[in-house]
């Protein structure tokens, strides 16, 4: 089962080699991973999404709490949030394809943040599923590159990561 955990770690140096490393060590998986600093300056947010069913979901959240550097661990999956992913998608757009991927990128409420004689590049935002299907759509023939953010996610409404 896919999950997004979202770790609230210290902004110092080395911090999130050592939860990667966890990741590493135990020879858990890393589909994605995002981090930049917080509304305070001394404080990192990692989103992290890994596979796992529920036992292996809680022992990742324990041995991560064991790390000194991280002070707070959440599954965003235990209850409502919202998943965003940047992907920027170069294109091999010539003739009347050029056409098709302008009306793509519209249908998928992205733009064309780059434009050759030979090609398109194309910036969309959305959950990992939507990106997946705009690939999917245009069809791997024509795609010359692909740049994806990894997912990042926060609690709705009131719900949120603080120490």
């Amino acid at each position: 089962m896919r999950r997004i955990l979202s770790v609230l770690i210290e902004n110092e140096s080395g911090a999130m080699s050592r939860v990667v490393g966890l990741f590493s060590a135990r020879a858990y998986n890393i589909d994605s991973l995002s981090v930049s600093a917080t509304e305070d300056k001394t404080l990192s947010r990692m989103t992290i999404v890994t596979h796992g069913d529920e036992t292996v979901i809680e022992q990742i959240t324990k041995q991560l709490n064991k790390l000194v550097e991280v002070i707070k661990v959440v599954d965003l999956n235990e209850s409502r949030f919202v998943e965003r992913e940047l992907m920027l998608v170069k294109l091999r757009a010539v003739g009347k394809d050029r056409d098709e991927f302008m009306r793509l990128a519209e249908i998928y409420r992205g733009s064309v943040v780059d434009v050759t004689d030979r090609s398109y590049t194309i910036e969309i935002t959305g959950s990992t599923e939507k990106l997946d299907s705009f690939l999917e759509t245009v069809g791997r023939a024509v795609i010359l590159e692909t740049v994806r953010t990894g997912a990042a996610g926060i609690g709705r409404g009131e719900r949120i990561l603080k120490i």
